[in-house]
């Protein structure tokens, strides 16, 4: 396989942009995923199986590498925490992971800019390794089919790897607005319900 082979750059692609945007968000990676899933609707540069595969494990990669920062620093980030925050929202955050960590972390991973939150705030609080890495797996498993699914239709309606391309990372963008402004809805409609 040789550079000039558009799956020797798209693979490494897939996955070296979905860890990094994993990691320190500045890459958009839904719209990587999409992106890669249109390409191998549309063309056989890519493999859509493969493309998925190395989606989860560059988001799951990522994922823990978040989730184990403030992990192991956890005790000078708690006490930093501490004083900022209100001893009650600690314990209601504990007791939150407690009974629902899983759900947290999966929701969090689904959510536009709810991942890092939630995955810094599991580590903090000490949310147990054995109940993060298997609930981190099913939710970059989730993530990345969602996402692949958005290729997939956009590859399915177009020909052209380019305008599929575009398609999925407009439809990216527009469920990516479309969850953020429900979830700001909810919130504001919660708070504006609990007065």
């Amino acid at each position: 396989m040789s550079w000039t082979d558009p799956s020797a750059i798209g693979y490494p692609a897939v996955f070296g942009g979905v860890l990094l945007g994993s990691v320190i968000p500045v890459v958009p990676t839904g719209a990587v995923v999409g992106a890669a899933a249109a390409v191998a609707m549309t063309t056989d540069h890519l493999a859509l199986p493969l493309v998925i595969l190395l989606a989860v494990a560059g988001a799951y990669l990522g994922d823990v590498i978040t989730f184990a920062v403030p992990r192991f620093g956890s005790e000078a980030l708690l006490r930093f925490v501490e004083r900022r925050q209100q001893a009650d929202r600690l314990t209601k955050g504990r007791d939150q992971f407690a009974r629902r960590g899983w759900q947290l972390v999966v929701i969090g991973r689904l959510v536009p800019a709810g991942r890092i939150p939630v995955l810094l705030a599991a580590g903090t609080l000490g949310y147990p390794w054995r109940k993060f890495l298997p609930s981190g797996l099913l939710a970059c498993v989730l993530w990345a089919v969602a996402y692949a699914l958005l290729g997939i239709v956009s590859g399915g309606i177009f020909d052209s790897p380019l305008i599929a391309t575009l398609l999925a990372t407009v439809l990216v963008l527009v469920v990516t607005v479309l969850t953020t402004a429900i979830s700001k809805w909810r919130a504001a409609h919660q708070t504006g319900g609990s007065r």
